[in-house]
């Protein structure tokens, strides 16, 4: 705190010519825009790759380049400031992000489209930092939890919304309007931005030359964080240890990750800021961002996915379920920003990480196949409500005690670890559901071989056989139905022990929790001023 209370008097009472909170609105909306396009364009791949001739393993890398692209800039989005500016980068971000995004949709090739969507992540890395680190700026202490708030609004809400939009878009117009609604969105932001926002006074002591551009820490960033994203998103299609491709990716990752560790502690103007978790309260924060991006993709794939693979449900329909639980959020998010004013923001992330254990555990104990749209939407919003509660104070508790000339880098920190959160999150539950289904389908195959197993094979091909089969084809129809049956619960199974890990995940969130140092509600928390 010493840093923070030798800020010049001047600069302590540094306001914004506009009013905060059309600030506060237009720099959520450009970090909307990337958010909601780092999810829109899941369930339009199997129309990429059929009109652009490619395979649908070959389509998941429009999915891997953005993700990788994305997660090499979010934690050196603090430097780019201090080489550029804040206002400057966010701006170009803005910009080159919107001419990614119409490149993505007028590529002619497979390939062309990868080499657009690595710029269009690369340049969106920039966005969800700075709009958190201008609000930390524009709003004063007290008022830092119903910004956040405001800005949770799109770290929350946007990967719910954009599959179910992405699906809409795809089915009505074309894969490449997905990319095109980006356009008309991020013009407007980038002249609201140019008109209303302006950098603080401190941040003009922060620049830096090009000359201090720290290439090595840079280069291990790329491969380290490169070969680790890579890793996630292939592993389990490829078997993960079992394949030389995952096992080589495994040890660049290893590698690169560990020197970068090493080389941005002893560097004097690092790229990655790595001391910032000497603070106590901003690696506990960022262990639980990690978290929080795990939890968050993970309660927002489990319940779609079983109600689409296992019971019939259209995607509409299952997006519908998501919605619910959408509209939760969003009313929960203001009365969570209250409640930063009044509460330390520990009190509130143990309520956050209790909700959700108690939500994925009476999920655990709730889902069955024959589950209905009513109760599943109610476990939805069960699993909603607890997020609220960690986002908002999570990124209050995670700057107490650092200084303003930090926030950017923070911000930049925190951002990477909840989305690679996600990228964890996405690996470790398609793993679960498919090693958990094989051993579930491994245990109720020893029942098919029981004598009443046996006799209701032969009552349904009865009943087959009555209907008009022949004999021959009733007895294969009846064991085929039966033998999906077996495999259809082995895989719910593996839905239900998925709950079982995320519980037991929240319960330790919650013990943790209580570890974290105390901020002062009234003054929004105990960091520095601008």
């Amino acid at each position: 705190m010493s840093t923070a209370t030798a800020i010049l008097p001047r600069e302590t009472v540094w306001k914004p010519k506009v009013n905060p909170w059309i600030i506060g609105v237009v720099v959520s909306l450009a970090a909307f825009m990337e958010v909601l396009d780092s999810s829109i364009a899941n369930v339009a791949l199997p129309h990429i790759a059929g009109n652009l001739g490619a395979s649908n393993d070959e389509s998941t890398w429009v999915l891997t380049s953005y993700l990788v692209a994305n997660a090499i800039v979010l934690p050196i989005s603090g430097f780019m400031v201090s080489l550029f500016g804040r206002k400057r980068f966010f701006m170009a971000a803005i910009a080159f992000f919107t001419v990614s995004s119409f490149l993505c949709g007028i590529a002619p090739s497979l390939a062309f489209l990868l080499l657009f969507r690595i710029m269009q992540g690369a340049f969106g890395g920039g966005l969800q930092p700075m709009a958190q680190a201008i609000l930390a700026d524009t709003f004063p202490p007290e008022k830092r939890g119903l910004a956040f708030a405001l800005y949770g609004v799109t770290a929350v809400v946007g990967p719910v919304v954009g599959p179910t939009l992405g699906g809409w878009i795809t089915d009505n117009y074309s894969w490449r309007w997905i990319f095109y609604i980006n356009v008309p969105v991020g013009i407007l932001a980038l002249l609201l931005v140019q008109l209303l926002v302006e950098d603080p006074p401190y941040l003009a002591r922060l620049k830096k030359g090009m000359a201090k551009f720290d290439y090595v820490g840079f280069s291990l960033l790329t491969v380290g964080v490169g070969a680790l994203q890579v890793l996630l998103d292939k592993g389990q299609e490829d078997d993960w240890f079992g394949s030389r491709f995952i096992v080589t990716l495994s040890i660049l990752a290893a590698a690169g990750l560990i020197a970068l560790v090493v080389w941005e502690w002893r560097h004097k103007d690092p790229i990655v800021d790595v001391r910032l978790f000497k603070s106590f309260n901003f690696a506990i924060t960022n262990v639980m961002f990690l978290m929080l991006g795990m939890a968050l993709f993970s309660t927002t794939v489990l319940m779609p996915q079983l109600l689409q693979t296992l019971m019939g449900y259209t995607a509409e329909e299952a997006g519908l379920v998501l919605s619910v639980g959408a509209v939760a959020m969003l009313l929960l998010l203001p009365l969570v920003g209250q409640l930063t004013t009044r509460v330390q923001a520990r009190f509130l992330i143990a309520v956050g990480w209790g909700l959700l254990a108690v939500s994925v555990y009476i999920s655990a104990r709730q889902v069955d196949l024959l589950i209905s749209f009513g109760n599943a939407s109610w476990l939805r919003v069960l699993q909603s409500v607890s997020l609220p509660f960690l986002f908002v104070p999570l990124t209050l508790a995670g700057y107490v005690g650092l200084p303003s000339e930090k926030t950017n880098s923070a911000a930049g920190l925190m951002n990477f670890m909840r989305n690679m959160g996600q990228s964890i999150g996405t690996s470790a539950l398609t793993t679960v559901l498919a090693r958990r289904g094989q051993f579930h389908q491994s245990i109720l195959a020893d029942y098919t071989a029981s004598p009443r197993f046996q006799t209701a094979i032969q009552g349904l091909a009865s009943q087959l056989h009555r209907a008009g089969l022949s004999l021959s084809a009733a007895q294969h129809q009846a064991s085929d139905r039966l033998y999906n049956m077996v495999q259809a619960q082995a895989a719910a199974l593996s839905y239900i022990d998925a709950y079982w890990l995320l519980a037991a995940a929240g319960a330790i969130m919650f013990l943790a929790s209580f570890l974290l140092k105390p901020n002062d509600p009234r003054k929004g928390g105990n960091v520095s001023v601008h």
